[in-house]
């Protein structure tokens, strides 16, 4: 399935992005929308949520700063790329989706796991699916993971006993919105 549209700018700085990071061999991992349609959910972004190590981060403002890439303010660790206008939001190892406080579920390491999809390094999917539900379990202003988690167990018809590969304090959830697209499967 091809997820990418060259024409589009979100596309365009996804593509560039990556060769970048390529370039300067900082791992990486796509995550958010973009990952979403790597693994065949295809919904409307305009920007590019990167997972990256603190490491990472710093080389990137070091190495991209100023040459096509800029912050969207001082001291931000996102950037801009300047050519297309599309933001890229990074997210760290070690921090906490959701509500950013401690919980069993935090980013990984992109480079144990990541998947390479289309020349890019996405989020695994079971990886994303634990970001996911644990965003949408504990910060009420990030409902549309849950919704996210619950399209991709119903378009990939996922099946229930993935729930096991998952983290313990995501489990449930998984299982709950399992269940949902069982009992309402939705249009076909």
């Amino acid at each position: 399935m091809q997820v990418f549209h060259a024409g589009r700018p979100v596309h365009q700085t996804l593509r560039g992005i990556a060769a970048k990071l390529d370039e300067l061999r900082i791992a990486y991992a796509v995550v958010g929308g973009m990952a979403l349609a790597a693994h065949h959910f295809v919904r409307a972004t305009v920007h590019i949520d990167i997972l990256v190590t603190a490491a990472g981060l710093a080389a990137i403002h070091q190495e991209l700063e100023g040459l096509g890439y800029v912050p969207p303010f001082a001291g931000s660790k996102n950037l801009k790329d300047v050519s297309t206008g599309v933001g890229i939001e990074f997210l760290v190892t070690g921090q906490f989706p959701g509500d950013g406080k401690p919980k069993p579920v935090a980013f990984p390491d992109p480079a144990q796991s990541a998947i390479e999809i289309g020349g890019i390094r996405y989020l695994r999917l079971s990886t994303l699916l634990e970001l996911k539900l644990a965003s949408g379990m504990t910060n009420p202003g990030r409902l549309k993971d849950l919704a996210d988690a619950q399209e991709l167990i119903r378009i990939l018809k996922l099946p229930r006993d993935l729930a096991r590969q998952l983290n313990s304090f995501v489990q449930n959830k998984f299982d709950e919105l399992w269940q949902g697209v069982a009992n309402f499967p939705g249009e076909e």
